[in-house]
């Protein structure tokens, strides 16, 4: 089994077409899908983020880090939102994916998340990493 996150994206298309959907609406058809990804044990984690225009940037493309108000660059830059899903191959992660209730215009971008038993298990680091995930039940 393979971690793979699928990350929602979006366009000014898209968004407008969003605020156009009531919210009960979307909550239902999110629901019914975020329900299929628990039947089927599958989903780790969801969630949607908030309003681009309420986040901050740190830029580390000078000497020191510098911070702005508001969204990063362009709306196809951003995303909207994440699932976390645990499937047997990419082929799976990629059916789940076009599946998801999306707006039109949207995309969903797809990526393996690589498992901690990846790295090289004698680096300090590491030891202190797989403690940590053991404490705190993720191992």
């Amino acid at each position: 089994m393979a971690k793979y996150m699928l990350i929602m994206r979006g366009t000014d298309e898209s968004a407008a077409k969003m605020m156009e959907t009531p919210f009960e609406e979307m909550l239902e058809t999110v629901g019914r899908f975020n329900e299929e990804l628990i039947r089927a044990g599958v989903l780790l984690a969801a969630e949607g983020l908030d309003d681009p225009a309420q986040g901050v940037v740190v830029d580390f493309s000078g000497e020191t880090p510098v911070v702005t108000d508001g969204p990063y660059g362009e709306t196809k830059e951003l995303f909207g939102g994440f699932y976390l899903i645990e499937v047997g191959s990419k082929e799976e992660a990629v059916e789940w994916a076009r599946r998801m209730p999306a707006i039109p215009g949207s995309k969903c971008e797809i990526r393996r998340v690589p498992g901690i038993d990846e790295f090289p298990q004698d680096n300090e680091w590491i030891v202190k990493e797989r403690a940590w995930r053991e404490r705190t039940g993720q191992l």
